[in-house]
C-alpha cells in the first residue's frame, strides 16, 4: 500500500507542478517500468495500442459536429423555440434554457460545447428579465455538463476505452440519468422564480411564433432522432454515429441553414484537432501508466484494502463518490477518469459491481468536478461567455452540485434509472 500512496505523491506532484496530464501519466508510467526492471518496449507497444483503436475514432468525429454546430449557433434556435413554448411558465426561461441545453447535448457530446452554445444567448436574456446573475450563470455551467451524460458522450467513449465495456451500453445508459437531471434542474428553477420577487413573468408566445420556432429547430431535432434512433435499434456504432453526426450537422449547416462559412468551418477543424490531440495524448498516457501500475500489481493491492476497509458495496460506493468529489477540486475530469478507473476497477468486480451502473455514476461526479472551482473547466467557459468573475460562477453553481449529487443517491438506489434502457434494448 505504501508503494500506492508514494506513486499517486509524486502524480499528484507533477501534475501540481504543472506538467501536463499526458506527460506526467505517460513519463511516471515510463520511469516506473524502468525502475521495476520491465522491457522498456512495453512503453511504446503500449502506447500503439492505445491509438490503435476504431472506438477513438468516434471522438474526432463528435468534436467536429459539436464544433461545426457551435459555429453556425444553432443554440440560438434551440433557446428560441424553448422559450416560445414554456418562457411564460413561472421560471420559464431557466427551464427553455435547461431544455436547450439537454437537445444541444444529445448532438454535442462535450460539455464545453453545450455551455457555450446555450450560454451566449440565455445567459444576457436571463439577467433581462430580473434572474439573479449568480443563478443564471450557475444554470449555464450546470446545464452545460449535460453534453457529457445525455449520449453521445465523450468520456463515455473514453471509459469504454479504459474498462473494454459496451460503449453503446454506456450511451444508451446515459438517457435516463440525463432526462432525471434535466427534470431536477427544471424542478429547481421553477421553484427559484416562484420565490425570487425580481422574476419578471413573460408574456405567453401565440401560434404563429412557436411554430416559426419549432420549424427552425426541426433539422436539428431529426439530427437528435437519427443519432439515438440509429444508436438505440443498432442501424450503427458509436464510431459510425459520430460520421453520420459529422455529415448531418455539415449538410444541416451548410445546405439548409446556410450559416457555416469558410472561416468557421476552417475554425471548427482547427479546434477539434486540438482538442482531439490532448484527449489521445492523454489516453495514451494513461494507458502506459496503467499498465506500468498493473505490472506492480498496485490496482490488485489497492482493491484488496478496498475491500478489507469497507465490508459493503454502498459503504464502497460512498467512499468513492466522496473521493471523487475532492479530487474533483484538483484534477480536471477526464484526467480524474484516466487515473483513477484503472485503480477501481479491480476492486468493482470484487463487489459484483456492474461497470456500466458504475460509469455512469463516475460520470456524475466528473459533472460536479466541471462546475467546483478551482479547475471545474464549465466555470471558466462561462466565466468567458457571460464576462463574469470566477466568484460570481461558483457561487452560483453549489445548488446544482447538490442536484447532481442527488441524481447519484436516485441511481444508486434504483439502478434501473440507467440499466433500464441498455438491458432492455
Amino acid at each position: 500500500m505504501l508503494e500506492v500512496i508514494v506513486i499517486l505523491l509524486v502524480l499528484f506532484g507533477l501534475l501540481f507542478a504543472g506538467i501536463p496530464i499526458a506527460f506526467a501519466l505517460g513519463g511516471l508510467g515510463v520511469l516506473l517500468l524502468y525502475f521495476g526492471d520491465f522491457s522498456s518496449l512495453m512503453a511504446p507497444q503500449t502506447l500503439y495500442s492505445a491509438m490503435d483503436s476504431f472506438v477513438l475514432i468516434a471522438v474526432p468525429l463528435f468534436l467536429l459536429m459539436s464544433n461545426i454546430l457551435l459555429k453556425a449557433g444553432v443554440g440560438r434556435d434551440l433557446f428560441s423555440a424553448a422559450q416560445a413554448w414554456v418562457g411564460h411558465l413561472p421560471g420559464g426561461l431557466a427551464v427553455a434554457t435547461v431544455l436547450s441545453c439537454g437537445v444541444f447535448a444529445a448532438v454535442s457530446g462535450s460539455s464545453v460545447a453545450t455551455a457555450a452554445t446555450i450560454g451566449v444567448v440565455s445567459i444576457p436574456e436571463m439577467i433581462e428579465r430580473g434572474y439573479s446573475r449568480k443563478f443564471a450563470l450557475g444554470l449555464l455551467a450546470a446545464g452545460g455538463t449535460l453534453g457529457i451524460l445525455i449520449p453521445p458522450s465523450i468520456p463515455m467513449i473514453v471509459y469504454g476505452v479504459v474498462t473494454e465495456e459496451s460503449i453503446l451500453d454506456m450511451f444508451l445508459a446515459g438517457i435516463g440519468p440525463g432526462i432525471l437531471l434535466i427534470i431536477l434542474f427544471c424542478g429547481f428553477s421553477m421553484l427559484y422564480a416562484k420565490f425570487d420577487k425580481r422574476f419578471q413573468m413573460q408574456p405567453k408566445a401565440g401560434w404563429a411564433e412557436r411554430k416559426l420556432s419549432t420549424i427552425r429547430t426541426l433539422p436539428t431535432l431529426v439530427l437528435v432522432i437519427i443519432m439515438l434512433g440509429g444508436l438505440y435499434a443498432g442501424i450503427f456504432t458509436p464510431s459510425e454515429a459520430g460520421g453520420v453526426g459529422f455529415v448531418c450537422a455539415l449538410l444541416l449547416t451548410t445546405v439548409i441553414q446556410r450559416r457555416l462559412t469558410w472561416t468557421d468551418f476552417k475554425e471548427a477543424l482547427i479546434d477539434s484537432m486540438k482538442t482531439t490531440v490532448t484527449i489521445l495524448l492523454i489516453v495514451a498516457g494513461a494507458k502506459i501508466f496503467g499498465k506500468a501500475i498493473t505490472l506492480y500489481q498496485l490496482p490488485q493491492e489497492f482493491s484488496t484494502l478496498i475491500a478489507d476497509t469497507f465490508h459493503s458495496q454502498g459503504y464502497m460506493i460512498l467512499a468513492i463518490c466522496l473521493s471523487l468529489l475532492v479530487f474533483g477540486l484538483f484534477l480536471e475530469a477526464l484526467s480524474m477518469m484516466l487515473i483513477m478507473v484503472p485503480l477501481l476497477l479491480p476492486t468493482l468486480l470484487v463487489f459484483g459491481v456492474d461497470p456500466i451502473w458504475f460509469g455512469i455514476i463516475f460520470v456524475i461526479m466528473i459533472e460536479c468536478a466541471l462546475i467546483t472551482p478551482p479547475v471545474g473547466l464549465n466555470i471558466y467557459v462561462i466565466q468567458a461567455v457571460g464576462k463574469a468573475t470566477m466568484a460570481e460562477v461558483s457561487a452560483g453553481v453549489w445548488p446544482f452540485v447538490l442536484l447532481m449529487l442527488l441524481s447519484v443517491i436516485a441511481v444508486y438506489f434504483f439502478p434501473e434509472i440507467a440499466l433500464y434502457i441498455p438491458f432492455s434494448a
